[in-house]
């Protein structure tokens, strides 16, 4: 099939569909003809007010010279002696014609033929005639129309295109005097400005229609660039950006919103792979250390060896749980995606808490904790991501330190902020470890741990909009700072360094 416009139309025509690049009327030609209809016919009426206005104008003018110079033949008529009458209408018509009323541009003739005075005595006969042609079929007009005295009508006359105009005066007497002024040239005038009208009515149409044409089509290119970038794009396909446009409108907008939406997809799908790569690989050992463990349980010969292995898998399912639980936070938290519970809570009672929780695991160590008193630091966050959150740090502290090594955990608030500042006396992160503190995975040769503790560290401090700083003390240790936003608002910029 063809579209009215010579474009070749595959859709399917039982739901009217088309598929991407298929084209039919396009919007940039409704959108001109559209914006073309509106704009004429606005015009339209715009002219035919000034139209009729004018006309008006013309009219109340021409009527207004009627009304006059009939008061003054009128005038003439009763204090002439009749026999003098004559020449003098005769003079004072012809002076008015070619003086005060157009004769047109084309070559002067009979002066009077715009105008014409008649004169009837009290038997309606006519009496005294200066005006174009035959005096009787003016006569026979004015007998078929209705007169009310210096009220000018129009008087259609045989033989001539345009009526007159056309004022009576009743004398005394009972005679008639009328003068009237052919509507020619005013007509001349009018059909004038209707042809200048047109001409620029159709010439400023046509250039509004294609300045809409060629301004629509370029916006909605853009538009389609867009639409033609999000057709292309399916789960094997996440790299098509929209092309930038370099502006600052609408449709520049919408292309950097519609990119930072791929970008966010594109970054989520990554991460799910990755996360999803990450899990096989952490889960196939401890899964395979389970099987063995029950296997082992089910072959036991005593109930001793059956429960110890029992509870072995049990501890090491334990560990799979979290270690899952661990991995799917961090990869949430990367993607933006972290679901926070906030509640207010006591930060310093909290950290008190769990570190009174690790000491005998510390103590066993001869690890000694010092957690500063402060009083009291109110938080609005998520108080269990916190408390996950410090028993990662314990646990890293307790895994990691040497025996007899010191633990300081201090607090500062400031303005809006609360800064955590965790330090110990250990022997510092490994070079290579120090350059990628907070990514997944990163840990010594030594660690027997999955690299997940300050990773997640990192994803809540992240998720409160915070920011998390790892390095080496001078004098041997590490110290990482973490600075948390005291409010529920979010941080509008995070900065991690290692």
């Amino acid at each position: 099939m063809f579209s009215k416009t010579g474009e070749s139309w595959t859709g399917d025509s039982r739901n009217g569909e088309r598929k991407p690049g298929e084209r039919g009327i396009t919007a940039a030609w409704r959108i001109s003809l559209g914006s073309t209809v509106v704009f004429a016919l606005g015009t339209t009426v715009a002219f035919l007010l000034l139209h009729h206005y004018v006309s008006r104008e013309i009219q109340r003018r021409s009527d207004a010279w009627l009304t006059g110079e009939v008061s003054v033949l009128s005038d003439v008529a009763e204090r002439t002696p009749r026999g003098a009458l004559y020449d003098r209408i005769v003079d004072e018509i012809a002076e008015l014609a070619t003086k005060e009323v157009p004769v047109g541009r084309g070559p002067v003739g009979d002066p009077t033929r715009a105008v014409f005075f008649l004169e009837t005595d009290a038997q309606d006969a006519l009496k005294l005639w200066v005006g174009p042609g035959s005096g009787r079929i003016f006569l026979q007009a004015i007998r078929r129309s209705r007169f009310t005295p210096e009220q000018p009508v129009n008087l259609p006359i045989a033989q001539f295109p345009a009526p007159y105009r056309v004022v009576q005066y009743i004398a005394d007497d009972g005679s008639r005097i009328y003068l009237g002024m052919s509507e020619r040239n005013d007509r001349q005038v009018l059909w004038r400005m209707r042809a200048y009208f047109l001409g620029i009515f159709l010439a400023i149409v046509l250039l509004g229609f294609a300045i809409t044409f060629v301004a629509s089509r370029q916006l909605l290119r853009r538009v389609q660039r867009i639409t033609e970038t999000a057709a292309r794009i399916d789960e094997d396909n996440l790299q098509s950006r929209v092309p930038g446009t370099g502006g600052s409108d609408e449709v520049a907008q919408l292309a950097a919103t519609m990119n930072r939406m791929l970008d966010r997809i594109s970054g989520a799908v990554q991460q799910l792979h990755a996360m999803s790569d990450s899990l096989a690989h952490d889960l196939r050992s401890p899964i395979t250390a389970v099987r063995g463990k029950l296997e082992l349980a089910l072959m036991a010969e005593s109930r001793e060896m059956c429960e110890e292995n029992v509870a072995s898998a049990l501890e090491r399912l334990d560990r799979v749980s979290n270690l899952l639980t661990t991995s799917l936070d961090v990869s949430e938290a990367k993607a933006g995606a972290l679901r926070l519970h906030r509640t207010r809570f006591n930060l310093i009672e909290l950290v008190q808490s769990m570190t009174e929780l690790y000491e005998p695991s510390l103590l066993e160590r001869r690890i000694t904790a010092h957690v500063q008193d402060h009083g009291e630091i109110v938080l609005e966050a998520d108080a269990a991501l916190f408390h996950r959150m410090v028993v990662n740090l314990l646990d890293n502290a307790v895994r990691h330190l040497p025996e007899g090594s010191s633990l300081w955990i201090e607090f500062d608030q400031k303005a809006d902020w609360v800064e955590i500042r965790m330090e110990d006396d250990g022997p510092g992160y490994p070079p290579e470890v120090l350059a990628r503190l907070f990514e997944k995975h990163v840990k010594g040769d030594a660690s027997q741990g999955h690299g997940l503790g300050l990773a997640f560290v990192h994803a809540v401090v992240a998720a409160h909009g915070g920011a998390i700083r790892g390095s080496n003390r001078e004098g041997g240790g590490t110290q990482l700072i973490l600075e948390i936003p005291a409010h529920t608002e979010r941080s509008a910029s995070m900065a991690t360094t290692g």
